[in-house]
């Protein structure tokens, strides 16, 4: 039975695609939305219908971004949640379900900044790459414990998400030095610690990041500098406890050259993938809101949110 998926869910999804809506609690806040508007919207006259809609759209939501690890474990969590046997009993659940998550989602992003910032001292200089609110917290919650900070921001091309991060740390008046991202090896003898986010934490204590990360890691371990990865429990990839690896997204190659200047160049093959894994001996902690773990033991915490297996219930017969 197919089903149908409301305008307003279908945009939701182009904006995630597009990467208008990004970093990995901001995606799944607005996957679990759009359920919720889903629910809202399905004209469906018969509890099968209903949910055909709803594991239609959680499908079009799923297919915008294969390495969101959040955003499934957003559709996992509505549709665990999803009970009833009138489409009346279910639309509620489904909606209730979602305010659920958004609402713990925004206490989790605080708890880990609080966790987060203790590893922060007053005075340090920290290196950040692509945006991540994650790492973000830590450093606001930092400056409200009266903590003073500065940071080396890599711009992170080829979209330059750095950018972003930097704006947001001048607002908070923290001085920033930006970077192109292959000077950072050279700028690690002024950095105090390394903060990066995660789009998705394996099993093994693997992080899976913004490009870039695992050479940051790497440079970060020889010269002696703590790197911490701010991830939330959203991140963690249930999948990976059963032996499935993580999808590496390979996007559109004009983010990295035009077209009037690869007619130039000739014939070249280009490539684009939007993350790398950085294995766990790398990276010295993964704080989440749980609290903070050894990248090693992250694979307790999984086992204790998600058990053994990782379901995917909006995948289930419609």
């Amino acid at each position: 039975m197919d089903g149908e998926v409301a305008p307003a869910v279908e945009a939701v999804a182009a904006d995630i695609a597009d990467m208008e809506i990004r970093g990995a609690a901001t995606i799944a806040r607005a996957a679990a939305g759009a359920l919720a508007t889903q629910a809202k919207a399905s004209d469906a006259d018969s509890p099968d219908r209903f949910r055909a809609d709803m594991h239609a759209a959680a499908g079009v939501l799923y297919d915008t971004r294969p390495t969101a690890v959040s955003l499934p474990n957003a559709l996992r969590f509505v549709f665990q949640s999803m009970d009833g046997t009138t489409v009346e009993s279910l639309r509620q659940s489904a909606v209730d379900a979602a305010e659920r998550f958004q609402s713990q989602l925004e206490r989790a992003q605080d708890d880990l900044g609080e966790i987060g910032a203790n590893r922060l001292r007053d005075g340090d200089t920290v290196m950040t790459h692509c945006h991540s609110t994650d790492a973000l917290a830590c450093i606001e919650a930092a400056l409200e414990q009266g903590k003073e900070l500065s940071a080396v921001v890599k711009e992170t091309r080829p979209r330059n998400q750095g950018h972003i991060t930097a704006e947001q740390l001048r607002e908070w008046d923290v001085p920033v030095t930006l970077i192109v991202d292959g000077a950072a090896r050279r700028y690690l003898d002024e950095v105090d610690h390394v903060l990066v986010g995660a789009d998705a934490v394996a099993a093994d204590g693997s992080v899976i990041n913004k490009i870039g990360t695992s050479g940051l890691a790497v440079s970060a371990r020889e010269r002696g500098v703590p790197i911490m990865t701010a991830a939330q429990t959203i991140k963690l990839h249930p999948g990976t406890l059963t032996g499935h690896t993580v999808e590496i997204e390979m996007r559109d190659e004009a983010e990295v050259i035009d077209d009037e200047t690869r007619a130039d160049i000739g014939e070249i093959t280009v490539e684009n993938p939007a993350f790398d894994v950085t294995p766990p001996r790398y990276m010295d902690a993964i704080v989440t809101e749980r609290g903070q773990f050894p990248p090693e033991s992250i694979v307790t915490l999984m086992r204790e949110l998600f058990g053994e297996a990782s379901a995917r219930p909006w995948e289930g017969p419609a």
